[in-house]
């Protein structure tokens, strides 16, 4: 049995139970079913369920966003923000998909022509985290149904109200049997789901450790995987860059899903010329952060996912504290019901120690000086992750540098970082690899199969 809870006030919400071995076998044998028929399905027939899948995202949106905050504490806004995403997602893989599903063509040196045809492979299996619970599920499903593919989930338990409510608004729009299902139980079984024949291919968000896990078995057996693990994202402010705009999306960027995402700013490193103005405004500003009642329409920062985690964010403080980082303030525990901390700012930190190289998974961010444009990217890359990254500067020669020297999947200039609808995203050295979104997302789990034609005359 799997119980969710309101990390708001530490109460219960309900209990879901779990499939046993036989259960798991049932839905991989429903996908195995699915999969037969909706390979072979008119690519129409795909675009038409996406469509109604993104107006189905539009019209619940309300009920879907309350959803997510009760699970896992997000403010409302956010998840009001995440569940548009989501339709915006579908209805974009909707309107582009056909042109990313069309054959590739080649001349050969014989005379002959080659194809490269884009075929599904068949049940992918999504492993999910709970801090963006739509978000990470429907950038995987959307190309899934697209690609004729079909998908299995095993959500993260704290959101399995989600997790049930996905698979229903795919039945609901029409999608068949077994296209899409949620498997609710514990990650013990999951090596097992991974080594099953049934299962093509896996895809994970989530931790460097249950990345590392995931791999394994999927290389064990000989399966593709695509991996977006954690990410301890550089936030660069340049001399020439808008200050009280830099100000304000740093503290976004750190607040953010009240703290819990993988690719916002968590170390802001900010050029001498301007480091004491800048983190005089941002002091001031993340003391300044609206903590309250997630539900509400002005709330900033609501709790944390779960008790558990806030409890290690505390864990890491005290050990950013023995490794002689200063806390400049907040980053304490509230004396209420749920998974509340304040946010807070550490100083001073090594870069070779733990709080220096690690990922710090909640509302608690990292002020560093860099004396010029080397250091700032020596700061920026001297962490084992490479997701995102944000860099502040109006100045045309600095961008190229960033750009090309920057480790990290993506870099955002003078916005907060994150995942664009229409762009490839994923991450380099201990953030994973392969890729989400765009084409490239699509194809991740498909089969392009090289058709030879012969020129005329050839023998056959």
């Amino acid at each position: 049995m799997i119980t969710t809870i309101n990390p708001a006030t530490g109460e219960p919400i309900a209990e879901y139970e779990t499939l046993d071995e036989n259960g798991i076998d049932s839905k991989l044998e429903a996908a195995t079913r699915a999969y037969r028929d909706w390979r072979r399905s008119p690519v129409q027939d795909r675009i038409d369920l996406l469509t109604r899948l993104g107006d189905l995202y539009e019209s619940r949106s309300e009920e879907l966003a309350v959803l997510a905050v009760t699970e896992m504490g997000k403010p409302i806004t956010q998840a009001r923000g995440e569940v548009k995403k989501c339709a915006s997602l579908f209805h974009h893989f909707a309107k582009v998909g056909p042109a990313m599903l069309e054959s590739e063509f080649w001349d050969l040196s014989d005379g002959g022509r080659a194809e490269g045809r884009w075929l599904p492979q068949g049940p992918v299996l999504a492993v999910m985290p709970w801090n963006f619970p739509y978000w990470q599920v429907v950038r995987f499903l959307a190309p899934t149904i697209l690609a004729g593919n079909v998908g299995v989930l095993k959500h993260a338990s704290l959101v399995q109200g989600v997790a049930h409510k996905i698979e229903e608004l795919v039945l609901e729009a029409g999608g068949p049997e077994g296209l899409f299902q949620n498997l609710c139980v514990p990650s013990d079984p999951i090596g097992d789901v991974i080594a099953d024949p049934r299962i093509v291919a896996a895809t994970l968000t989530g931790s460097e450790g249950a990345g590392s896990a995931v791999a394994q078995q999927a290389g064990k057996h000989l399966k593709k995987v695509v991996l977006e693990l954690g990410g301890s994202d550089p936030f660069i402010v340049m001399p020439s860059a808008d200050i009280d705009q830099a100000v304000e999306d740093a503290v976004f960027a750190r607040i953010q899903n009240n703290g819990q995402s993988c690719i916002c700013g968590k170390r802001t490193i900010v050029h001498r010329d301007i480091h004491d103005a800048f983190a005089e405004k941002f002091i001031a500003a993340l003391k300044d952060v609206k903590l309250g009642d997630p539900m509400e329409d002005d709330t900033q920062l609501g709790p944390l996912s779960s008790e558990g985690q806030r409890d290690t964010v505390l864990e890491q403080i005290e050990n950013a504290r023995q490794e002689g980082c200063t806390l400049l303030f907040g980053g304490e525990k509230l004396d209420r019901d749920g998974a509340w901390m304040t946010a807070g700012l550490l100083t001073d930190v090594p870069l070779a120690s733990e709080t220096g190289t690690d990922e710090i998974f909640g509302p608690v961010g990292q002020l560093y000086k860099a004396d010029d444009i080397e250091e700032a990217i020596t700061i920026a890359n001297a962490i084992p992750f490479g997701l995102g990254s944000a860099v502040w500067t109006n100045d045309d020669d600095e961008r190229e540098i960033f750009a090309d020297r920057i480790e990290a999947g993506m870099t955002t200039f003078n916005a907060v970082n994150g995942s664009k609808i229409e762009a490839p995203f994923g991450g380099i050295k201990k953030s994973g690899f392969g890729r989400e979104l765009s084409h490239h997302g699509l194809h991740e789990f498909m089969n392009l199969k090289t058709l030879v034609y012969p020129a005329e005359g050839n023998p056959q």
